[in-house]
């Protein structure tokens, strides 16, 4: 598959590392998807994920016809900026090491590794619910709950890489029966994430009723009209509604955009604009609250758009 002039065709290839499968994507100039594959991850083992990305690669560049695509990776964590090191990883194999060194080193050109969350954010800013907007705040409610940022397309790591990772801050203004809250994985009490992500709310739901539902079945019984379901439904509302005012008063994007498995409710949309203006410190909120374009994809999308349209031309790999 020849270009214009013979040359090859500009391909962004996008890589999304999961704890259960990884999944790789080859978008053109324009953002058109020309292949995907997805396998499955390989557990605690470092260096079979590293062989296991190259080979993605491999299979995305020979599908579409192209050689030294840009590369971009998706990762739960971050490289630590006082180190080069991966921290804060759910896959754990990955942390202190020099994952985007190594796999430099193996493709042989230069790759892009941001948090995975930042990679949704990336791929709704370019063409997606967050589209046109300058500041897009998008949430991944699944079963964590983090955030990307994204201003004028280029996501916001920070400057010791945990911008967004709103999961880890306390619970805004908590009733007394909210404190000191849950305890989280990372050692601390009360974060949000212990609050409003999906097994949080489950297990909101089984303190209050000993019943051990999932997310879904609770909503399914509150459309039947159970007052328990519907109540645990509000109680996730109000917690949604104070964590995100605590970011409109911060941040104040122009749009802040939903993903993972919680996205999915639709009652969401249209519950949190007046639970968040409760909180926010503003006389009036008009905040759009979106639900990701792509979806699941939206990750491995994003991670081929950490480079740009014209990075991606073939023989430019010159920007690291």
């Amino acid at each position: 598959m020849k270009g214009t002039g013979g040359l090859l065709p500009a391909i962004r290839i996008g890589i999304d590392l999961g704890g259960t499968k990884t999944e790789g994507i080859a978008l053109g100039a324009a953002g058109a998807e020309h292949a995907r594959f997805r396998v499955p991850s390989p557990r605690g083992d470092y260096d079979a994920t590293v062989r296991t990305i190259v080979d993605l690669v491999a299979r995305l560049e020979s599908a579409t016809g192209s050689a030294g695509a840009t590369v971009g990776i998706g990762i739960p964590g971050a490289i630590s900026p006082a180190t080069g090191l991966v921290k804060n990883a759910n896959s754990t194999w990955l942390i202190g090491k020099a994952f985007d060194r190594d796999l430099a080193a193996a493709l042989q050109r230069p790759v892009r590794v941001e948090n995975d969350a930042n990679c949704l954010a990336v791929s709704e800013a370019a063409d997606g619910a967050g589209a046109g907007c300058g500041v897009v705040f998008a949430a991944i409610l699944g079963t964590g709950c983090g955030a990307g940022i994204v201003v004028d397309g280029r996501p916001l790591g920070g400057r010791n890489a945990v911008g967004g990772e709103w999961g880890h801050n306390p619970l805004p203004w908590p009733t007394d029966d909210e404190r000191p809250g849950p305890t989280c994985y990372c050692g601390k009490s009360g974060c949000l994430e212990t609050f409003v992500s999906g097994p949080a709310a489950a297990a909101d739901h089984c303190r209050a009723t000993g019943a051990d539902l999932t997310v879904e079945a609770i909503a399914a019984q509150a459309e039947r009209g159970d007052a328990a379901a519907r109540a645990t439904l509000d109680r996730l509302v109000d917690r949604l509604g104070r964590g995100l005012a605590g970011i409109i008063n911060v941040l104040d994007p122009d749009v802040i955009v939903l993903g993972g498995g919680l996205s999915n409710l639709e009652f969401l949309y249209t519950a949190l604009p007046p639970a968040i203006a409760r909180w926010a410190f503003t006389d009036s909120l008009d905040t759009p609250i979106r639900r990701a374009a792509h979806g699941d994809s939206s990750g491995v999308r994003g991670a081929a758009w950490l480079w740009r349209p014209e990075e991606a031309m073939a023989g430019d790999r010159s920007r690291g």
